[in-house]
């Protein structure tokens, strides 16, 4: 596989150039507003953002009009009349035209619009959570409701339809920005086969007495935690020479460059575990970054295949790593250096711990049985509002009785429930799917990976995660956008997106190992 796309010849050469420069421009501009971003939820003062939401639409608008310019298009025609021999140059002229025809088909002034109404729905979320309350928040949600219907009407002509299926509706415009391919048609059938088995296995593990996990309970300084995050950084092979940590209200990751990629956990004193566990997914997706194809960092095809291939990697750290006993061998060791509280528990007693599954809340802190549970909540709201059934108003009670039908709990209030993610302030509709498509390609992708590298777990036991990491490299992270999502994890791992391997995992780790 050549290291940069080979150069065309003869008339064809003046094309390729202008796609070139441009997808520098779109690279360059794409890692201004992603720094913007980064900082707005890091560093920014409160009383800035009303100047942060023009900033960011200036750009966004910059990037749009670069990205549906005449001069692309025509750069695109000339190169798809004559298809490129090089393969690298050839699925990077297939990337940029998906991307131009999407961007062509939305009027710059709505994407303008719509990243001014981020910008205003994440200070309105942050107040809400403050103690206002939703109907704080809400009109700002329904302004950006508003706008990513009119964005999914524009983007609809220009949708395929893969394997020839039905007519696309709104909501597979949003999912398809996240999940190139995938459809409702498809997911909904996914999902409620996913929620068929996960709900009695659910019903299964909690009718048990629960893992004792009363040494968790407690104050745990904060930067003592910090430290540890550190370390679990350099345990996974986290360049913080290309990259570095702070803090958020909700952790995530931003990837300006595999040189320079910003991630953010969040320290509770008393869940000692949620920084561990951000720290764990964020770095997760954090590798992807820096593994991507650095040489052709001037392309479309230094990115992610798509949004839940990206969560495969934070999740697979997270889940099949994280909530190893081989991991907690190596790691409680370290932890309780940070944290004396924690010095005489066993490996084997914090590993029943970190995975007690319980009825719980919030997403970001839910155990990997529960999880998915919480993802189908937000899918079928989300499908609600694009089609129309769901009034914003009736939002807060829609999602209680969800949560009270597929948890068995109900939040005591909104900063529980529907105010719990920060998705919706950014109007990021169809993206919440991601992490189930995430969680079922992490499970495959590891399941190939035990098979690929013997002796994984005893690695993993040693602290030595640079084999994993760099089998990750190779097969998921350094191929960029050169294939598809599911073409890359069918290429590993033999098969495309199912439930099979998250099924056998959950079943052998809960019905067995902890059993």
């Amino acid at each position: 596989m050549p290291a940069h796309p080979k150069a065309p010849e003869g008339a064809d050469a003046a094309a390729w150039e202008t796609l070139s420069r441009a997808m520098s421009e779109l690279r360059a501009l794409a890692g201004v507003s992603g720094l913007l971003g980064w900082d707005q939820e890091t560093y920014m003062p409160p009383k800035a953002s009303a100047a942060r939401g023009e900033q960011v639409a200036a750009i966004e608008g910059a990037i749009h009009d670069r990205l549906a310019s005449a001069e692309v298009r025509g750069a695109l025609e000339r190169l798809e009349a004559h298809p490129p021999e090089d393969a690298d140059r050839a699925a990077a002229v297939r990337e940029l035209s998906r991307d131009h025809a999407q961007a062509a088909a939305v009027p710059g002034a709505l994407v303008r619009a719509i990243a001014r109404a981020q910008s205003e729905g994440l200070e309105a979320w942050r107040v809400a959570r403050q103690g206002e309350g939703f109907g704080r928040f809400a009109p700002a949600l329904s302004r950006l409701l508003e706008l990513r219907r009119e964005q999914a009407a524009a983007l609809l002509p220009v949708l395929g339809r893969p394997g020839g299926g039905p007519a696309p509706e709104p909501y597979d415009a949003l999912l398809d920005l996240s999940e190139p391919g995938l459809r409702v048609v498809a997911l909904e059938p996914l999902l409620r086969g996913l929620c068929a088995w996960l709900v009695p296995l659910l019903d299964r593990i909690t009718a048990r007495p629960p893992p004792d996990d009363s040494f968790l309970h407690g104050t745990f300084d904060g930067e003592a935690q910090w430290r540890f995050t550190l370390e679990l950084l350099d345990l996974m092979g986290f360049d913080r020479e290309a990259g570095r940590q702070d803090r958020s209200v909700h952790p995530f990751t931003v990837g300006l460059d595999p040189s320079d990629v910003r991630i953010t956990t969040r320290i509770h004193e008393h869940l000692p575990l949620s920084a561990a566990f951000s720290t764990l997914h964020e770095a997760g997706h954090g590798l992807y970054e820096q593994q991507l194809p650095a040489a052709l960092r001037q392309t479309v095809l230094c990115a992610a295949a798509s949004n839940g291939l990206h969560e495969s990697q934070s999740r697979l750290w997270e889940n099949q790593v994280g909530r190893s006993l081989p991991f907690w061998r190596v790691a409680l060791p370290r932890m309780a250096r940070h944290l004396p509280q924690l010095s005489g528990v066993s490996p084997e007693r914090f590993f029943r711990a970190v995975n007690r599954v319980e009825r719980s809340l919030v997403r970001v802190e839910a155990d990997e049985v529960t999880y998915n549970l919480h993802i189908v909540l937000r899918f079928e709201l989300e499908l609600l509002l694009l089609r129309g059934k769901l009034e914003v108003r009736d939002l807060p009670a829609a999602w209680d009785e969800r949560s009270e039908r597929l948890l068995g709990i109900r939040p005591p209030g909104e900063v529980e429930g529907v105010l719990q993610d920060i998705h919706w302030a950014w109007g990021a509709f169809g993206y919440f799917p991601s992490y189930t498509v995430g969680n079922l390609y992490a499970a495959s992708l590891f399941a190939a990976a035990r098979r690929a590298l013997p002796g994984l777990e005893g690695a993993i036991e040693r602290g030595e995660l640079s084999g994993l990491k760099e089998w990750l490299g190779r097969n998921v992270h350094a191929v960029g956008r050169r294939r598809q999502a599911e073409e890359i994890v069918r290429a590993v791992t033999g098969q495309g997106l199912t439930d099979r391997d998250l099924r056998e995992y959950l079943e052998r780790k809960y019905l067995g190992e902890l059993a």
